[in-house]
């Protein structure tokens, strides 16, 4: 064969594979094409408005468009004195109604674990269905029954000789009623939690500490705590994030009243935004709440030790 022929031959697979079509699926592609729309999904409805948000942080609406303004945002919101009211509710909400429901959560927990509770499966459902039950719903049975004329609970307390309790009106109580509404929405679900987690628990250190002669009590807070140890910084952090983040139950039970004695920095948010139009103070509000999460989680797992 000679040269010519092996170079026209070598010339004609050439233009053959240029004109072969380029495969786009192929067993490399086919992951990415199956991802594909979820990528898109996130990119178009989290990234996107995440991005669109700090921007706005960054802008104020003067008259049907919106101008940079820079930090004057977050300047303004550092002089707001409704900003640092609505922080100090949230954050006393979270001090006092978070440890009183994680440790209800526990109580009741370690009870349905026990072997002297009969129908533990009917109980588990029973402390779990709040936690499903709809928000606007629940806050408004809570709303019907803490009412100071007509309400159920002023009822029982005038049975026993005490005063009607202005529950939703009064600053104070309506801070406790509040709480209430959530404990009783959270403890549940948080229940579960270190339901499984004390299941997880081997039996052989409790055999090995009844062996040793330990009572149940010792037993309780030298083998159950620290084993839940990883479950009560989960919860914290859970409920803390849930917390500062607070918006149903003072939107529908007190709309922050009275005298915005329980507006959430979450709902004070919701009102510059939806109320008064001002996004891009009300995207300040937001990013620097998100700040406050990110470092008061922080906080909780560098103190639990769980960041080595």
């Amino acid at each position: 064969m000679s040269q010519s022929n092996v170079q026209g031959g070598s010339q004609v697979k050439a233009k053959e594979k240029r004109k072969r079509p380029k495969k786009w699926i192929t067993p490399k592609t086919v992951p990415y094409i199956f991802i594909l729309p979820a990528v898109l999904f996130f990119l178009i409805f989290t990234v996107y408005p995440v991005i669109s948000s700090l921007l706005l942080s960054f802008q104020t609406r003067v008259g049907s468009d919106y101008e940079f303004v820079f930090l004057e945002n977050y300047t303004r919101l550092f002089q707001d004195p409704l900003f640092y009211k609505s922080l100090g509710n949230t954050f006393l909400i979270l001090i006092i109604q978070v440890p009183i429901q994680l440790f209800l959560a526990v109580v009741i927990a370690v009870a349905l674990n026990s072997q002297f509770v009969k129908m533990k499966s009917f109980f588990r459902v029973a402390f779990f269905m709040p936690a499903i039950t709809a928000l606007v719903a629940s806050s408004i049975i809570f709303m019907i029954m803490l009412d100071e004329n007509y309400g159920l609970v002023n009822y029982l307390l005038s049975i026993v000789g005490v005063e009607p309790i202005a529950w939703l009106s009064d600053p104070f109580w309506a801070k406790v009623a509040l709480m209430v509404a959530i404990t009783w929405r959270w403890t549940g679900y948080n229940m579960v939690i270190f339901l499984a987690g004390l299941q997880n628990i081997p039996g052989s250190l409790y055999e090995a500490a009844e062996m040793d002669g330990a009572s149940k009590l010792r037993q309780f807070f030298y083998i159950t705590i620290p084993q839940l140890k990883p479950i009560f910084l989960f919860t914290f952090v859970l409920s803390t994030i849930g917390t500062l983040q607070l918006f149903d139950e003072p939107y529908i039970l007190t709309e922050g009243g009275p005298n915005n004695s329980t507006l959430t920095i979450t709902l004070y948010l919701y009102e510059n935004g939806f109320r008064y139009f001002d996004f891009g103070y009300a995207s300040a509000i937001a990013y620097v709440l998100v700040l406050i999460i990110g470092v008061l989680s922080w906080a909780q797992m560098k103190w639990a030790g769980e960041d080595k």
